[in-house]
């Protein structure tokens, strides 16, 4: 008969710890308590970065509910006497839902919009499973909403400040490369490698050689510098580029979508060479000339 207690506590998790009157008035839930909470009386977070949820993961997680019930609590915010608000905890929240369960365990505090919206992001971005673009919208949103400095930032995140730039510089990619390194096609070192390409069709270009390939990180930065090479424009026998030359670069770089490189001689001569990469791109190249 022990046993069977045991057993059965056991896998009501932490709920076999709390009170669990379903008399008690709702106004003794009080701040800085752990209490069994009417799953209806929760609101979910609507500062929750995370708009997907995996649902192989929620229903595994579900699973280890249904049998050792709810190990950590979740934690809300006291919104009235009757309703509160989720601060984290929202895949314990779903997932005790997804199997019936009528309360959770919760931690109850206080925190204001901004407090909340920080540690809806901070949690998010110390999950293990989020993809660079996802650790790196959290960044930008916590510079931009809550004006932390990229130095605060690091401190707040435990992150390194050159780790916390690297993941901010991935927005700089097109969003179809983004959206290729958050469905896992190519990884944060690839997408690294990228960026050092100004030009958003060389940037395409390489995107879509990595995929067609499969190229490792160090060969899409082999294939980086090769393609920046070309744009160091070269020098005079006199080691110096007319400023006229300089001045109309950008110009005609811009036009055509590639950086060109030039060459002029000693004598003031020289000639403008265009980059392509594919028969598409030259056509491309073609008809701006037609």
């Amino acid at each position: 008969m022990a046993k069977a207690t045991k057993k059965q506590a056991l896998g009501r998790g932490l709920s076999a710890l709390l009170n669990e009157s379903t008399t008690e008035d709702t106004s003794k839930k009080s701040v800085g308590n752990i209490i069994e909470l009417s799953i209806d009386q929760i609101e979910v977070n609507p500062f929750q970065p995370r708009s997907y949820f995996n649902e192989e993961a929620l229903t595994e997680l579900a699973n280890s509910i249904k049998e050792l019930g709810v190990i950590q609590p979740i934690t809300v915010r006291k919104i009235n006497e009757n309703s509160f608000q989720l601060v984290s905890g929202e895949r314990r929240f779903r997932a005790s839902k997804l199997i019936g369960n009528k309360t959770v365990p919760a931690y109850i505090r206080t925190a204001n919009d901004q407090e909340m919206l920080e540690m809806a992001l901070v949690e998010n971005i110390q999950r293990k499973n989020l993809d660079p673009i996802e650790v790196a919208l959290s960044y930008q949103r916590l510079v931009d909403e809550i004006k932390l400095t990229q130095e605060e930032l690091s401190t707040r995140v435990g992150k390194k400040r050159s780790t916390v730039t690297n993941y901010l510089r991935l927005l700089k990619l097109d969003p179809i490369i983004q959206t290729g390194m958050r469905d896992g096609f190519i990884s944060m070192g690839h997408g690294r490698a990228l960026i050092n390409i100004d030009a958003i069709d060389d940037q395409l270009f390489v995107y879509e050689k990595i995929l067609k390939d499969k190229l490792s990180v160090r060969q899409t930065e082999e294939l980086v510098k090769e393609i920046k090479a070309p744009s160091k424009t070269k020098k005079t026998a006199s080691g110096v580029t007319p400023s006229f030359v300089k001045n109309g670069i950008p110009t005609i770089s811009e036009f055509f979508g590639h950086k060109i490189s030039v060459s002029v001689n000693a004598k003031g001569k020289g000639k403008i060479s265009i980059p392509f990469h594919s028969e598409e791109d030259f056509n491309r190249i073609k008809k701006l000339l037609e």
